[in-house]
């Protein structure tokens, strides 16, 4: 068993955080946190326009900022953003902090899952694709080296995926709760 206050999604965009990370948090009776979401609140303003005003750099200040502050307090499922793990000192956080899960995707299950998305900065552009391949290609080591648990989503429904999960979670993960 591996104690931890927090569990913590990690991985790809179209991966199912936010989807599975919903179940799993009701099944588990934790806080569901969508850090993006949060990261919005914080801001004040959405991601694109985050993006926009202060770049990936800005983008990433608030992402930091704000799981810092999510970290400090248990039971609860935090569905990261995709490139969460790219600050090293948000991967000794989540490490210290959360049992992590890591959901991967392959690109082309991404391009489909992701083919009327309008909203994400990263992939306003014609070359989804070569971006997709382009950021597995640097953010996979950092997913799979931080891992504690990992699930290839392909080919499961978000139901399949939680069932799956939950079974294993049941076997390595034990919720370590904070004094209050």
């Amino acid at each position: 068993m591996n104690p931890a206050p927090n569990l913590i999604l990690i991985g790809p965009m179209g991966a199912g955080k936010t989807c599975i990370g919903r179940r799993l948090a009701e099944r588990f009776t934790l806080r569901f946190v969508d850090a993006d979401q949060a990261i919005v609140d914080t801001a004040g303003a959405s991601i694109a326009s985050i993006f926009e005003h202060s770049g990936e750099a800005g983008f990433r200040q608030y992402e930091h900022q704000v799981l810092t502050g999510l970290l400090q307090h248990s039971g609860q499922l935090i569905s990261t953003g995709g490139g969460a793990v790219l600050d090293a000192r948000n991967r000794e956080q989540m490490a210290r902090r959360g049992f992590i899960v890591h959901l991967h995707v392959s690109v082309p299950v991404q391009l489909e899952r992701l083919a009327r998305d309008k909203v994400r900065p990263l992939l306003q552009r014609p070359d989804r694709e070569q971006v997709l391949t382009t950021l597995a290609a640097h953010r996979d080591p950092l997913y799979r080296q931080l891992a504690d648990l990992s699930l290839d989503t392909d080919a499961h429904t978000a139901a399949d995926a939680t069932a799956h999960l939950v079974v294993r979670l049941a076997q390595q993960w034990q919720r370590q709760d904070l004094p209050a």
